[in-house]
C-alpha cells in the first residue's frame, strides 16, 4: 500500500513539473512574439556625463528684430552644469540693428542720415540663463553611427546695450545638443528676447526679437 502511495505521489509531481515547464515555454514563446526576439530593456544610464563639468560654446547665427531688419549675430556662452539636468549659463552676443526703409528716406532727405547711422550701431547682449535638460535620447545619422542628444529649455534675463541706453531683457528658448565625442557637441539654440526698444518714429515699444544660433560645445574636463 505504501509503495502505491509513493508511486502516485511521484507521478503527480512529474505531471505538475511537466505542466510548469510547458507553461514556462508558452510564456517564453509569447514574450518572443511580443517583443520581436528582443530582450527586455530597463533604464539605460547616460553615456555622456555633464554633471560638474564646464562647457564653452562659440556660436553664431541670425538675429531677427521685431522692428528692425535681420542681421548676423555672433558670440559665445559659458555653462557650468550642477547636475545632469541643471546648468547655469552666461553669454555675450553682438549684432546690429538696421532699417532699410530709412535708407531710402535718407536719400531724399539728407537730414535723416545721422539718425540712420545711429540706428545701425552695434548691439551688445549680456545674458544669463538657467538651462534645464528635459529629455535625452539617441539618433542614427543616415544609417551610420548612433549619437546621443539632449533637449533642453532655458530661461533668464540680462541687458541689451545699444548706443545711448542699456535696457533690461528677458529671455527664453529651447535647444538641442548632439554629443559627437565625450568632450565635443553640436549645439542648436532658439531664443526669444523681450525688451523695450525705441521705434524709428521715437516711441518706446516692447519687442520680441528672435535669435537662431548654432555652434560647438567644448566640455571640460575632457572625460567624465
Amino acid at each position: 500500500m505504501v509503495r502505491w502511495l509513493l508511486l502516485v505521489a511521484v507521478l503527480g509531481f512529474g505531471l505538475m513539473s511537466t505542466s510548469s515547464v510547458r507553461a514556462q515555454c508558452v510564456d517564453e514563446a509569447l514574450k518572443q512574439q511580443l517583443v520581436g526576439r528582443r530582450a527586455y530593456r530597463g533604464v539605460v544610464p547616460r553615456l555622456f556625463k555633464k554633471a560638474l563639468r564646464h562647457e564653452l560654446s562659440p556660436m553664431g547665427g541670425w538675429y531677427a528684430g521685431d522692428l528692425s531688419d535681420g542681421a548676423p549675430m555672433y558670440g559665445g556662452a559659458y555653462t557650468f552644469h550642477f547636475s545632469e539636468e541643471l546648468g547655469l549659463e552666461a553669454s555675450y552676443f553682438r549684432t546690429k540693428r538696421s532699417f532699410e526703409f530709412l535708407d531710402s528716406i535718407a536719400q531724399s532727405n539728407p537730414s535723416l542720415v545721422d539718425f540712420v547711422r545711429e540706428e545701425e550701431a552695434p548691439v551688445n547682449l549680456f545674458m544669463g540663463h538657467l538651462v534645464w535638460s528635459l529629455a535625452y535620447g539617441k539618433v542614427r545619422w543616415m544609417g551610420g553611427g548612433i549619437s546621443r542628444f539632449d533637449f533642453y529649455v532655458s530661461l533668464g534675463a540680462g541687458a541689451t546695450d545699444t548706443p545711448g541706453s542699456v535696457g533690461v531683457t528677458g529671455s527664453g528658448g529651447f535647444g538641442l545638443k548632439f554629443f559627437l565625442t565625450q568632450w565635443l557637441a553640436l549645439r542648436l539654440d532658439v531664443r526669444d528676447m523681450v525688451h523695450a526698444q525705441r521705434a524709428p518714429l521715437g516711441e518706446d515699444k516692447v519687442v520680441n526679437d528672435i535669435a537662431a544660433l548654432g555652434g560647438l560645445s567644448l566640455f571640460i574636463p575632457f572625460s567624465s
